[in-house]
Order: C-alpha cells, then structure tokens, then sequence
C-alpha cells in the first residue's frame, strides 16, 4: 500500500511537473473575426501596393477582396499579448483606371494581435532585417 500511494504521489508531481513546462497559449475564441482579418490583410495590401505606386510612379488602385478563407490559425504571445497567426487564401479585385483584374486564391499570412484592453487590433509584421535570437516586431493599428 506504501509503495502505491508513493506511485501516485510521483505520478501527480510528474503531471504538475509537464503542465508547468507547456507554454500557454491565447485561447482560439478570442482569435479575430473575418472583418478584422480583412482590414488586417488590406492594410498588408496598402502598404505594399503604396511603396509600389510609389516606386512606379504611378495612381493607387482601388482594392477590394473577398472569399477570406483561413486555413490555420495559430495562437501565441508576443510581447505577453495574445496574437493570432492566420494563414489562407482570399480574393482579390483590383480597379485600375482602364481595367478591372481579379485574382484568385491569393496567399496571406498574417499576425493580429489582440491590445491589452481588447478594444483594438494591430497587424504585425516581423523585421526580417534582424538576425537577433529574439525576433523583432512592428505594429500597425487595425482601424476599428
């Protein structure tokens, strides 16, 4: 009977022991919902549709998408704030002063985080200029 509860005894500290080590992770039903995800891939798009204007010297196009569809999304902490990772597809329509182009199934990869009041979003995008340990982010607010 001593050598069970003893066994017992190991067994729990063992379970407390694995528990304490997992990392803990934003729960998925705080994750963005679809419009925040679509402001988050617009704002992807608008910054790298304006350096590209920019550089081409050239009018903006007017962009809209459509058919978000996220086929993974991935909780975590950065800076100990709940962010979501999502990937997936979505649509895209593009109206340029003498054409319409429609893309389909385009590729995003986005990382939302969650403030710490729960009001607000912000699109991060890692610096990938930074060969730290640590990577390191920039934020953008999603307009509410």
């Amino acid at each position: 009977m001593n050598t069970r509860c003893y066994t017992l005894i190991f067994v729990g500290l063992l379970i407390l022991l694995l528990n304490a080590c997992s990392s803990p992770t934003p729960p998925k039903e705080f994750a963005p919902d679809g419009e925040t995800v679509k402001k988050a891939i617009m704002l992807q798009l608008k910054q790298t549709e304006a350096s590209l204007s920019e550089y081409l010297d050239a009018s903006s196009p007017k962009l809209d998408i459509s058919k978000i569809n996220v086929k993974k999304l991935e909780p975590i902490f950065i800076a100990k704030l709940a962010t979501y990772h999502l990937q997936g597809t979505y649509n895209l329509n593009l109206k340029l002063p003498r054409q319409k182009v429609t893309q389909q199934s385009n590729p995003f990869d986005v990382y939302i985080q969650r403030q710490i009041e729960g009001k607000t979003w912000r699109l991060l995008k890692r610096d990938l200029h930074n060969d730290d340990a640590q990577p390191q982010w920039t934020s953008y607010l999603i307009e509410p």
